[in-house]
């Protein structure tokens, strides 16, 4: 389960990376992943920094941190 986690984790990266901002809803359909895989990965980048979370009404936004576009 660790690996599928973190191979998700990296398909969130490099959607962001070429994307930018994304509305967390449409993760799992874009990157045809389990809802709850995508939700697991995206706590595991929130923990190593690099993603931030913008929330604008009633949805919720996140993006790859301002460290992370230097890679």
């Amino acid at each position: 389960m660790k690996a599928q986690i973190g191979a998700v984790a990296g398909k969130i990266w490099q959607a962001l990376k070429g994307g930018g901002e994304v509305n967390i809803s449409q993760l799992p359909k874009t990157l045809n992943e389990k809802q709850v895989l995508v939700y697991q990965a995206l706590g595991w980048l929130a923990r190593e920094g690099k993603i931030e979370y913008r929330t604008k009404g009633s949805r919720t936004y996140v993006s790859l941190s301002d460290s992370e576009w230097n890679i």
